[in-house]
């Protein structure tokens, strides 16, 4: 299902998961919001909140997110590394001219 057709919000889903971090079971919280168990656990798992060393405080999917553009910019760095190669070569024949 994708992000715009979901049948809940992001704040619901985030207000659900507090629920569940502050005591709520899967099942009182199935009973009062009719959340699904899977929905239940999919969510913690993409909205519970990790503390990093500098009190930071990041969730699931903005660690995925990172990860994905640390990615991108490894991919970038290769790419200028190759190209700043192919010009000293490139110098190197010049000035042997």
């Amino acid at each position: 299902m994708s992000e715009k057709n979901s049948k809940y919000t992001q704040e619901f889903k985030q207000t659900i998961v507090n629920l569940y971090h502050s005591g709520k079971t899967y099942n009182q919280i199935k009973e009062e919001y009719g959340v699904s168990h899977n929905a239940l656990a999919n969510w913690i798992k993409q909205y519970s909140e990790v503390k990093i060393d500098d009190n930071t405080v990041l969730t699931a999917r903005q660690i995925k997110e990172l990860q994905k553009r640390n990615a991108q910019l490894e991919e970038e760095n290769i790419i200028l590394k190759k190209v700043i190669a192919i010009l000293r070569h490139t110098q190197t024949k010049i000035e042997s001219c």
